[in-house]
């Protein structure tokens, strides 16, 4: 079931459609948006995960620069402690 994230992004084109994988699930927007853009509006705390980005380790000072394009991969792995 694709899901679709346009809320609360400015739109910059009204013609284009993205799709983008986010942790397997595919989802759609009409608008430009970064990776830290994405990161905010699924309520993600940035210090407690790595994110990939189409399958690479993305550092965290490039979030607000990397702009999501057609068919990107996106996987956020939560870093969880244990003993």
């Amino acid at each position: 079931m694709s899901k679709n994230v346009t809320k609360n992004f400015k739109k910059k084109s009204m013609s284009k459609r993205l799709v983008f994988l986010l942790n397997g699930q595919q989802y759609f927007t009409e608008y430009d948006l970064t990776i830290l853009e994405l990161i905010n509006y699924f309520n993600y705390s940035n210090s407690l995960f790595v994110l990939e980005y189409n399958d690479l380790i993305c550092n965290k000072k490039n979030w607000d620069k990397v702009i999501i394009k057609n068919n990107d991969k996106i996987e956020i792995v939560t870093i969880v402690g244990g003993g």
